[in-house]
């Protein structure tokens, strides 16, 4: 397409006239940024209506206001951050000054998911302008008015030789990754990672994954199993489960199993009343393939609670099921992605770290214990993206945590200073002195290899 390598190339011809690089310049365009978002607040929230069915207070918090945050946190260490760092000066370097420059890549490109349409476009776009870079964001076709009003946004707060929005299905995005940029930074599922990570090698473009995976969540038989249901449900449903973190399945000490599903029964009745498919709390699936997909996953074993769905809206109740077949069961096979919970089983917390051990490393998992041998058990024989002792979800709200995944759940990880840090190449200098010379190092000298050895060993 004609129009996105325009695009590109009019933004790599700003980007080398040195235009990004002003500090006072970034700042700039992240206060228009946020100037721009505020202007649209009313707009964007409708359109998440739309798109998901998210509630006023679902779309401000887990979409619009973390972005405020975000930009107020960068805006805030900015400077700090790009400023070069000094390191040590090793002892065969003496009289030289080593540091280190933070330098933005160059023209990015982000394509983001539907699922949170606003967040996962921004959050990266803020890492790419405060680090210095130009940008080309694809969002989803897949929640159309919220990426038409990411677009307005985009258009009022930058240039678009600074950052511009290109719109389209997967043939955009197969197009705009026959280009070459300086840095693609993807999210989304596992499968369509693996193709954009294949096609960035083909012109040695490093990437940032932020993929998926079965994220499971453990309640051990000592946790407050009240406040664990309230927790998980939480973390499960919103969005309608829609969410790349949430707790794809539950692994459960058998002693507590049958109390836990009673207290999320409990909770989900509390969050969403009595008939969720008619709560205008609870979301709804973001298309008819993903509604059928799931039907079909919540009819995958014994129903514990929930089943409901409405085809007409795409909504399917708050579904806990106990799988027919337990770990080789379909909805066991891969990420749901939508408010169906199987509930698995465990007696000894070593058979649910082998288990968890055992299977691609997810991106998040969330423990609930009492129990610190219990956490320390858990933590340091499990390898996962992120996540939470007693909670779920929470750790990605905060920016002084790196967010990211490992393994086939992702590669790379940003927010806060992790978003500057992601978009910039750190490039090593060494200042070396010009009042002396070392003559050892040079093949001329009869004593270097000796003095070498010394030095080195």
């Amino acid at each position: 397409m004609a129009e996105i390598a325009g695009i590109l190339k009019a933004q790599r011809k700003w980007f080398g006239s040195g235009s990004t690089r002003s500090l006072d310049g970034r700042m700039e365009r992240l206060n228009a940024l946020h100037r721009a978002i505020a202007a649209r607040e009313a707009k964007l929230l409708q359109a998440l209506m739309e798109d998901l069915g998210k509630s006023e207070q679902e779309a401000y918090t887990t979409e619009i206001g973390i972005i405020y945050h975000e930009i107020r946190f960068v805006r805030k260490h900015l400077r700090r951050w790009a400023k070069p760092r000094k390191v040590k000066t090793a002892l065969t370097h003496v009289g030289s000054k080593g540091f280190i420059m933070p330098e933005p890549y160059g023209s990015v490109l982000i394509i983001s998911p539907w699922n949170y349409p606003f967040q996962l476009t921004m959050g990266p776009l803020i890492g790419a302008v405060a680090a210095g870079n130009t940008a080309i964001v694809k969002p989803s076709e897949l929640s159309p008015h919220v990426s038409a009003v990411i677009a307005e946004i985009v258009a009022d707060a930058f240039p678009p030789e600074c950052a511009a929005v290109v719109q389209g299905g997967p043939e955009t995005s197969e197009e705009l990754l026959r280009q070459k940029f300086d840095l693609v930074f993807f999210t989304g599922s596992t499968r369509v990672g693996r193709i954009v990570m294949e096609a960035a090698a083909k012109q040695l473009t490093p990437v940032i994954l932020e993929l998926g995976g079965k994220s499971p969540c453990i309640v051990h038989k000592d946790a407050d199993l009240k406040l664990a249901a309230r927790r998980i449900a939480f973390g499960k449903f919103t969005n309608a489960g829609q969410t790349c973190i949430a707790p794809d399945y539950l692994y459960v000490h058998r002693d507590v199993k049958v109390k836990l599903v009673a207290e999320l029964k409990q909770a989900i009745r509390e969050f969403y009343g009595e008939e969720p498919l008619k709560s205008a709390k609870y979301g709804r699936i973001v298309s008819e393939r993903h509604f059928e997909r799931l039907v079909r996953f919540a009819q995958d074993g014994r129903l514990l609670a929930g089943g409901e769905y409405d085809a007409a809206s795409l909504r399917l109740a708050p579904t806990l099921i106990e799988p027919s077949e337990g770990w080789d069961a379909a909805v066991m096979q891969e990420e749901i992605f939508g408010p169906v919970f199987p509930v698995l089983e465990y007696r000894e917390l070593d058979e649910a770290i082998r288990e968890i051990a055992a299977r691609p490393k997810p991106l998040a998992l969330y423990l609930f214990t009492s129990d610190p041998s219990a956490e320390k058990a858990v933590l340091e024989r499990v390898s996962f993206g992120g996540g939470c002792v007693n909670d779920t979800l929470m750790h990605i709200a905060t920016p002084h945590l790196p967010f990211g995944g490992v393994g086939e759940s992702g590669i790379g990880s940003y927010h806060g200073s992790y978003s500057f840090q992601a978009f910039s190449h750190e490039k090593s200098v060494l200042k070396q002195t010009t009042r002396f010379d070392f003559a050892f190092r040079y093949p001329s000298s009869e004593k270097g290899l000796a003095i070498l050895r010394k030095l080195l060993k």
